[in-house]
């Protein structure tokens, strides 16, 4: 699994996540909302905190300028 997320898309996504989560507890939204507001949070923080992203992979879309030879 080779890191395809890069510096700025990493940060972005953790942001992102946090931001989901928090208004996902916080707001008093419908029950469907907190869930795909929370999953979208939780989504957004494992591929930021791993530096993948199937999507990406999928869509060819590399945005880390740091390759590993593997």
């Amino acid at each position: 699994m080779n890191k395809n997320v890069g510096g700025v898309d990493q940060k972005g996504r953790l942001l992102l996540g946090l931001l989901a989560l928090g208004i996902a507890a916080l707001a008093e939204l419908p029950t469907w909302g907190a869930v795909v507001l929370g999953a979208v949070g939780v989504i957004a923080l494992v591929t930021g905190s791993t530096g993948y992203c199937p999507l990406w992979t999928i869509f060819g879309i590399n945005t880390c300028s740091i390759q590993r030879k593997t």
